[in-house]
């Protein structure tokens, strides 16, 4: 790239403007090229669908239409207040009893926490059912925005039992929570686990950088010790264009 955000122009000068194949789909592939070339880099940033379509002379409907196919694609995201990038690969987990934090780190993708919420609460009915208390009992209530090589991945809100409302803020900005509940001796062994979809709330589209409206994946899970105690509920959404499960099924 020229400059930042710039593609240079000698990567359109065999556009053709007036062959059967649309010119939104021949500047996308060129894009495509581009990222997959390493011109582009994971995080480079792509100028303004105005700029780029004034610089080459198409118009911003047909620019628009070429992001969004590599969008949908997962090459490139939209960031409010940064405009469009370039992905970095996106993360597959195996429905394992793992964390996020762990399997970001596995991976070599760089976990980052933002902190929105460390509270006691008193345990609402289905949080009471999940952890095996009584409905009021004082829990320690999570709540965190997960990131990825500075891209946000999903919002994380966890309700753990009594014993563990001493984890602090701190614990909670430099690990991740499985990897503070080992370190207080739990072994955990199982868990029942729940994914499904639903469209992003407002205040989700903004923490995941994500427009109104689009579609996030969800997970709701409790995990469970060796003794069979709860020791974790969690219910967690995700950004799907950066984010898969993957299951492996077994005939019996």
């Amino acid at each position: 790239m020229t400059n930042e955000g710039q593609l240079p122009s000698d990567l359109f000068m065999d556009l053709d403007r007036s062959g059967p194949m649309p010119l939104y789909f021949q500047v996308a592939s060129r894009i495509e090229e581009a990222i997959r070339s390493g011109a582009m880099p994971p995080g480079a940033r792509l100028e303004n669908e105005i700029a780029l379509g004034e610089r080459l002379g198409l118009s911003r409907p047909t620019i628009r239409r070429a992001i969004q196919d590599l969008v949908d694609k997962g090459l490139l995201v939209r960031r409010r207040g940064i405009g469009t990038q370039v992905v970095h690969g996106p993360v597959t987990r195996k429905v394992e009893l793992t964390s996020l934090y762990d399997d970001l780190a596995q991976g070599a993708q760089a976990p980052a926490t933002k902190l929105l919420q460390r509270d006691d609460v008193p345990a609402s009915d289905a949080v009471a059912e999940a952890l095996g208390v009584a409905p009021g009992t004082t829990v320690a209530h999570i709540r965190r925005v997960r990131f990825a090589e500075d891209v946000p991945m999903a919002i994380l809100e966890n309700f753990l039992p009594p014993e563990f409302t001493e984890i602090t803020d701190e614990d909670l900005q430099a690990h991740g929570l499985y990897q503070l509940l080992r370190s207080r001796g739990v072994s955990m062994r199982v868990a029942k686990q729940r994914i499904g979809a639903r469209a992003v709330t407002d205040d989700e589209a903004s923490l995941l950088e994500i427009e109104d409206g689009d579609p996030v994946l969800t997970m709701s899970r409790t995990a469970y010790d060796a003794s069979g105690r709860a020791v974790e509920y969690g219910v967690h959404c995700y950004r799907p264009d950066r984010y898969s499960f993957e299951v492996t099924l077994v005939d019996k």
